[in-house]
Formats: structure tokens, C-alpha cells, sequence
């Protein structure tokens, strides 16, 4: 992922995680996965950073999650 794509995505799962719910129409699977996707890239501090504090909030997200199956 080149840096305008990692900046992109940074920002589209800032403004998505800021508004979901544990029972969004999409699984949180789904943006575990996006974020998890980021994570692996080459980042710079600062977007180190926000992932960091994208992976938190997704976690709380996680935890409070009502258990499926």
C-alpha cells in the first residue's frame, strides 16, 4: 500500500469506528481485517499512531460484541 492509500484508509476507519456500534450492518471481522491490513504496512510514526488508537477502539468494540453462534 503506497502512503496516499495508507492515508486514505486511516481516515475512512476513523470516521467509520467513530460511528459503529458492536451490531453494525458490517461485522467487525470486516474492519478488523482492513485495520489489520494497515497495521502490517510500512507506517510512519504519526500513522503508527492512529492505528494504534484505531486498534484500541476497535477492540472495545470487540469486546463488548454480543457473542455470535
Amino acid at each position: 500500500m503506497d502512503n496516499y492509500q495508507l492515508e486514505s484508509e486511516l481516515q475512512h476507519l476513523e470516521r467509520v469506528l467513530k460511528n459503529i456500534s458492536a451490531e453494525h450492518r458490517f461485522p467487525l471481522s470486516y474492519w478488523r481485517t482492513r485495520l489489520n491490513a494497515v497495521m502490517a504496512a510500512r507506517l510512519v510514526p504519526s500513522q503508527q499512531v492512529r492505528a494504534r488508537k484505531l486498534d484500541g477502539q476497535l477492540r472495545a468494540l470487540e469486546t463488548r460484541a454480543p457473542e455470535v453462534g
